[in-house]
């Protein structure tokens, strides 16, 4: 058998490595759209002709958080999948709902500030 022949570890779990990817790029995805909901409030707001100080601060708030949290996620959906792919080399792969809950409770955070946004719109 040639060194070409062998199997690679990654090539045994083939199925879970490219589940992984997907479920990787499904994070990626979720951050751009929280990111894109910060430059829709800002945009949207600034279109308006009236504004006063608070709508200004909570559209640049929103924008600004947005951003934040999307680039939180995807530095987290990265350490999650490069942990994943070692831990399903080695067998020991354990699911994380500790990801699935901050992520939660972002989102909730930013959906929050929406509503107390459009709820105070002049």
């Amino acid at each position: 058998m040639t060194e070409k022949d062998k199997q690679t570890v990654d090539s045994l779990y083939i199925q879970q490595h490219l589940a992984n990817e997907r479920t990787y790029l499904a994070w990626i995805r979720t951050s751009i759209a929280i990111m894109g909901v910060g430059f829709f409030a800002t945009s949207l707001h600034f279109t308006t002709p009236l504004s006063n100080y608070y709508e200004e601060f909570m559209a640049i708030l929103i924008s600004i958080i947005a951003f934040l949290i999307g680039m939180v996620i995807i530095t987290v959906s990265t350490y999650i999948y490069l942990k994943n792919r070692k831990t399903i080399n080695t067998g020991k792969y354990r699911a994380s709902n500790i990801a699935i809950i901050f992520t939660s409770i972002l989102m909730t955070l930013i959906l929050a500030l929406l509503l107390t946004y459009f709820l105070t719109f002049n």
